[in-house]
């Protein structure tokens, strides 16, 4: 079992900053691929950025490219989502997810555990 718990939300001007933080517990994360997805009201359940086991290899949704960076330390067991030239477009709940996979990570179906979500709001 892998207990998943977001921080770092809030409220920003459009063109500002966050870090998202997701700690994990029970398990060490170092055992997981992780992943960030996003929900905007009445809308589904978003992939955002993954990140592999090692770190090594990334991937990220072609809206956030550029703007967002996803990292980890897993001496920390923490997850990181570091956003950057935010717009109002991405206010969202974001939530941090954890795969004992290694393959189809922008799949939510991947994704066996989850956080509670932490709500980010980009104002214009």
């Amino acid at each position: 079992q892998v207990q998943l718990v977001e921080s770092g939300g809030g409220l920003v001007q459009a063109g500002g900053s966050l870090r998202l933080s997701c700690a994990a517990s029970g398990r060490t994360v170092s055992s997981y691929a992780m992943a960030w997805f996003r929900q905007a009201p009445g809308n589904e359940r978003d992939f955002v950025a993954a990140i592999a086991r090692g770190g090594g290899i990334t991937h990220y949704a072609d809206s956030v490219k550029g703007r967002f960076t996803i990292s980890r330390d897993n001496t920390k067991n923490t997850v990181y989502l570091q956003m950057s030239s935010l717009k109002p477009e991405d206010t969202a709940v974001y939530y941090c997810a954890a795969s004992p996979g290694t393959w189809d990570l922008r799949n939510s179906n991947r994704y066996n555990y989850w956080g509670q979500g932490t709500q980010v709001t980009v104002s214009s």
